[in-house]
């Protein structure tokens, strides 16, 4: 098992040497006839995707055994739909923290991971991790993308970064999907626990110490094609990122759009 540490974290976890989709994978075994034996927290993996997909249906290709992709079946029960607004947002964090953990061992002064809302991974303002959730009957399958061991030629933008690129010497994916998937069982356990109320678990507190983007400005394109320019302020209780605005200081709450950080 090329994944010794992520499968004994996992009930379930299946390599592939290579896919097209590890989230379209998950989806088709989850949702399929052997759906029962795919367990909350179940894994499909790869070094090679080559058709994978991120937001807003951007594509997302990797050289072989460059990246990371990796998708988590998430059974959510007990929790109202108007709540799972904060899976993708506890994805992102738990990322965010196994991210700074692949780091840690980088010299001083220490790249700053962070988590920009909803979900995707920065060190240093630099993308390094992008997260696509997809909703089925009460579960969710949450997968994830991220640079390993890309080098500079092989960035897919020129706003992307890899675990290599931030010093990392020699990156370990295994010991990534592995801080990944035990930090996610934790934040998703309390998630459940309190039927998703993310003030009475404390997790709203916990996602905005991570989220980069509260206190920043930032201009968000809006689904309906309007944009929307002022400063983040905060997270509500559903997740969505509170955005006081610049022209008359009203504040929007916005569910879904597509932010960028402002200098």
């Amino acid at each position: 098992m090329p994944f010794p540490r992520a499968a004994a974290v996992s009930p379930r976890l299946e390599h592939l040497e290579h896919t097209g989709s590890t989230n379209d994978d998950l989806v088709a075994r989850a949702t399929g006839t052997d759906a029962a034996s795919w367990p909350s927290l179940s894994v499909v993996v790869t070094t090679d995707q080559r058709s994978g997909r991120g937001r807003l249906g951007r594509s997302w290709v990797a050289p072989a055994g460059s990246s990371l992709a990796a998708s988590v079946l998430l059974r959510i029960e007990g929790v109202p739909v108007e709540r799972w607004g904060w899976v993708p947002l506890l994805a992102g964090a738990a990322m965010t923290r196994a991210v700074r953990a692949a780091l840690a061992t980088v010299p001083e002064p220490a790249p700053e991971v962070t988590l920009k809302w909803p979900n995707d991974v920065l060190i240093d303002g630099a993308k390094v991790c992008g997260i696509l959730c997809e909703l089925l009957p009460a579960a969710v399958v949450v997968g994830s993308g991220v640079n390993v061991s890309l080098g500079d030629e092989d960035l897919p933008t020129l706003t992307s970064t890899s675990l290599a690129l931030a010093g990392v010497a020699e990156p370990d994916a295994d010991a990534l999907l592995a801080d990944y998937l035990t930090e996610l069982s934790r934040l998703i356990d309390r998630f459940t626990a309190s039927a998703g109320d993310a003030e009475a678990s404390g997790l709203r507190a916990e996602v905005q110490g991570l989220c980069g983007t509260i206190g920043t400005d930032v201009r968000v394109h809006l689904p309906d094609g309007s944009l929307l320019e002022g400063r983040a302020t905060g997270l509500d209780g559903l997740g969505r990122i509170v955005v006081r605005s610049a022209a008359d200081s009203s504040t929007t709450a916005i569910a879904a759009g597509d932010v960028t950080h402002l200098r």
